[in-house]
């Protein structure tokens, strides 16, 4: 039933075709976005990773040595 409380038949012949074009531009839009996010992760593990290879240079649980300053 359509939303007015009308039953509505349709002829096989009159029914709408598949917009196949539409179809397809919406795969290569979420393909698209699924590369771009792949990729902004990638480098987000990167950047962490540099981070971590830069800290890694002191042992957990210790604090650089700081010197006491002389006002």
């Amino acid at each position: 039933m359509s939303p007015s409380g009308r039953v509505v038949k349709l002829h096989p012949a009159i029914m709408a075709t598949p917009n196949y074009n539409y179809e397809k531009r919406q795969r290569e839009l979420a393909k698209k976005k699924k590369k771009e996010e792949k990729l902004k992760e990638r480098e987000s593990r990167k950047v962490e990773g540099e981070g971590e290879a830069q800290s890694s240079d002191q042992p957990l649980g210790e604090h650089p040595v700081q010197s006491p300053s002389n006002p």
